[in-house]
């Protein structure tokens, strides 16, 4: 074996789990591969496939253009998987070539490829589907004879995985005997995950390599001194900065992950604080940096120059860099698979440890800390699940398939079922797409831009317009696309982008931090924000969308086990130990929850009648909960609720007394008409056009605009709100509308883990507690609603007198 004879010649044995998947891809198996970071996965599956490729293809011949296709769901990983695959390839077949086509190729590398495509390719699945659009993309396609999906676990729950799966239906048409490998690092439904990567009724059998070799993982806590009784989100943050200094003066190159961008601002200059003297020594990395810098950090730490990078999950997939020698998490990671992921951007490679260290911000991530390492042991790992055929995408796909060469209805609809996500799409719901896309719908048959599709005299259809056929391939790439801003210094020199709402709320000469500077606010011009460095020294955070990741529900259940054992007195893990004052003071003004009980708590203060309840089921599920309750309260009597919610539990506090039974009872969480209930307790009409907006981008209805001519936000949602408006009054049957609303009670509410969790409240006992004064779980939801209505300032003289008025009457 040519690749064995390779890896021997650099004295390097193969793991057993490399030899299985050498032995599936030489059988013609697709499969997937799962194992640790830095175990070695990427040379388990290439060097299978180039060694089937050898014996086709004898090196010392032309291989023909294009025999292998990598795709990477992130840019920054095309270099280094690129890097990594060339190098036995530029041995064992040196003629060969290899390329990278994603967003960043140089248009003169593109202009080379399109005469001639390289024999492998790393690119991304958005440039797939582009590949796809072109007149011969069958003449193009039909050699390639391995696909590697790597990442799988970031893109199959997600709509780009959706377009990966489609993109690959494509290309079996072209060649029914593809080879597809999928790699993972984690991952709870292992088989169901291979299931939609190979697709459904695939022969022979695909394969599921576990690779199991002896990497140590090591999870420990950097426990806060002294964290009290009572704690609330980032309670402890600042109070962690000086141990976070000391842990990364004493360790070679340090990953400090944050779970959202503003964080990852805020502990930057938390560090340089602390020691200015680190300036030029310790970076910032984020998915809003320019990325010219972030190319910077990353080379700084591949080389070991840098002491520490204060990074977010732009960091968060496989880029090797050896020299990172542990990871420091600041705050929970809020899930298992998070958890471990990251853990691995430390010691990435074989038989190195990988180690990171949670560092909690509140008592609450201490005893998080300890239940994700036991969960991470007992390998709870969570599970990530395909979209179920969101029409947006397949009304892109039929479009882009037009394009590149046409399709007849009826092969084009058994191909699009062979992709999992469509494998239960009807015929009805199909031809209401093409036609969605041949005549815009009932209500835009009058509008000749949204006829985008015809057929032609042989009954294939087609893309007749040039101008459609621009805008569409300029619009494949939405999927992934935010409202963000460039944010740009007066002289013209890009820093970064940034949320576009947040500038919006800006006047001239506010100051903010971005990309580890303080900046200063000028204008707003031609869809860019004009900044100069400035010179005063306090600055806004930027408010990041989707600031607050929520638990899962695999850590949720963990933490519960591990209150458990805390209520019954033991304390066995360390966290649990420093946690005491707040689990024993809980336990004293009320309850502690536990995996069998649902903790239900009611106060009564000058602002009305509380109610706290704590499934432990994450934020997003919460908000659902704590809507559908008010509602059902309020249903029996009318009554108005505020609420606030966490990862643990919600809040409801009215100025009128309601009728505590339901919730005692338990009839309150009954799941019978859930989905009624849960429409009518919010505004689900606002939500869906929110929601319509992204569908509307996919599915082509909204131009994004030209290179260097985007339109803004703002004009994005007034377009799409138009059209949702539009479909509403004049054509109720458009499919889109009813994906919008799915998607809102998929995606926003997890209306499944909705319902789920009520299931198990039901088979929970209620333990019930009146309480005289907060309790340490309710206080944290009590400080989310206060910071919605105080400054920093009120906030800190109110939860003072709060405290000082407990521990005068409890002692």
């Amino acid at each position: 074996m040519q690749a064995q004879s390779w890896l021997a010649a650099r004295n390097w044995q193969p793991f057993e789990f490399q030899r299985q998947v050498w032995q599936a891809i030489a059988e013609g198996r697709n499969g997937m591969l799962h194992a640790t970071t830095g175990s070695g996965k990427t040379y388990a599956v290439w060097l299978g496939m180039l060694e089937q490729m050898l014996q086709r293809h004898p090196p010392g011949r032309d291989a023909g253009p294009l025999r292998a296709i990598w795709l990477t769901p992130m840019r920054a990983l095309a270099s280094d998987t690129t890097k990594a695959i060339a190098q036995p390839l530029a041995d064992l077949a040196p003629n060969w070539t290899i390329g990278q086509r994603t967003g960043d190729t140089p248009s003169a590398e593109r202009a080379r490829q399109d005469r001639r495509f390289p024999t492998v390719l790393v690119t991304t699945p958005e440039s797939l589907s582009l590949m796809l659009t072109r007149e011969n993309s069958r003449e193009e396609l039909q050699g390639v004879e391995y696909v590697v999906v790597d990442e799988w676990h970031e893109l199959i729950g997600s709509k780009r995985g959706v377009q990966a799966q489609l993109a690959l239906a494509r290309l079996r048409r072209f060649n029914p005997g593809l080879v597809t490998w999928g790699l993972s690092a984690t991952l709870g439904n292992l088989e169901e995950a291979m299931q939609v990567l190979c697709g459904p009724d695939t022969t022979p059998a695909p394969q599921l390599v576990r690779g199991k070799i002896d990497k140590a993982l090591v999870i420990d806590t950097l426990i806060p001194p002294d964290p009290g009784k009572y704690s609330w989100a980032g309670h402890l943050g600042a109070r962690m900065q000086q141990p976070v200094v000391d842990e990364i003066a004493k360790s070679g190159t340090t990953l400090v992950f944050t779970n959202v961008r503003s964080q990852a601002e805020i502990w930057y200059q938390l560090l340089l604080e602390a020691k200015p003297e680190w300036a030029g020594e310790i970076a910032l990395h984020h998915g809003s940096m320019d990325k010219a810098t972030r190319e910077w950090v990353e080379q700084g730490l591949k080389e070991g120059s840098l002491r520490a990078v204060v990074a977010t999950s732009s960091l968060d997939l496989g880029v090797d860099f050896l020299p990172v020698e542990r990871v420091l998490q600041i705050g929970s990671a809020k899930g298992v698979a998070r958890m471990m992921q990251r853990a691995g951007r430390s010691g990435h490679a074989p038989g190195r440890a990988s180690r990171v260290t949670l560092v909690p911000t509140n008592t609450m991530e201490i005893i998080e800390a300890a239940a994700a390492r036991r969960a991470a042991q007992a390998g709870r790992v969570e599970q990530r699940e395909s979209p179920d055929k969101p029409l947006d995408v397949l009304v892109q796909h039929l479009v882009t398939i037009a394009l590149g060469g046409g399709f007849r209805e009826e092969e084009l609809f058994e191909e699009v079922r062979t992709a999992w996500a469509y494998r239960g799409l009807t015929r009805k719901e199909f031809d209401w797409a093409i036609a969605f896309c041949a005549r815009g719908g009932e209500s835009l048959t009058a509008y000749p831009d949204y006829h985008r599709i015809s057929l032609d005299e042989d009954g294939v259809w087609r893309v007749p317009d040039r101008g459609i056929a621009k805008r569409h391939r300029l619009g494949i790439g939405t999927i992934v696309s935010d409202a963000a801003m460039q944010v740009k210094y007066m002289s013209g020199a890009n820093i970064g982008t940034i949320e576009e709402g947040f500038i919006a709320r800006l006047r001239k000469g506010d100051c903010f931090f971005f990309a580890g500077k303080l900046l200063e606010f000028i204008r707003v011009q031609d869809m860019a924000a004009y900044v100069k460095r400035a010179t005063r020294n306090k600055g806004t955070v930027p408010t990041w969308q989707g600031s607050k990741m929520a638990l899962s529900a695999e850590l949720g259940e963990a933490v519960l086990e591990m209150m458990q054992r805390a209520a019954q007195g033991d304390f066995f893990e360390p966290e649990l130990e420093a946690a005491r004052p707040m689990l024993t003071t809980q336990a004293r003004l009320s309850r502690i929850p536990t995996p069998d009980t649902v903790l239900v708590e009611t106060f009564r203060s000058r602002e009305g009648c509380h109610l706290y309840v704590y499934p432990f089921a994450g934020r997003h599920v919460h908000l659902g909960l704590a809507s559908l309750l008010a509602w059902r309260l309020a249903r029996e009597r009318p009554n108005t609720f505020s609420m606030s919610v966490n990862d643990y539990g919600f809040e409801l506090v009215s100025a009128e007394e309601f009728d505590l039974a339901p919730v005692l009872d338990k009839t309150v969480f009954s799941t019978a008409d859930l989905l009624h209930d849960v429409l009518a307790s919010l505004n689900s009409t606002e939500l869906a056009q929110r929601r319509f907006r992204e569908i509307a981008r996919v599915a082509g209805l909204v131009f994004s605009g030209y290179p260097g001519q985007p339109k803004s936000a703002k004009q994005l949602q007034a377009s799409s709100g138009l059209f949702f408006e539009v479909f509403r009054k004049y054509d109720k049957g458009n499919l889109l509308l009813g994906q919008a609303e799915r998607e809102v009670l998929s995606q926003e509410l997890e209306i499944s883990r909705l319902r789920s969790t009520l299931a198990r409240m039901l088979r929970k006992d209620v333990a019930f507690a009146e309480l005289r004064h907060p309790s340490p779980m309710s206080l944290p939801l009590m400080v989310e609603r206060f910071r919605e209505q105080l400054t920093t300032e009120q906030l800190s003289t109110r939860l003072d007198r709060i405290l000082k008025d407990m521990e005068r009457d409890t002692g």
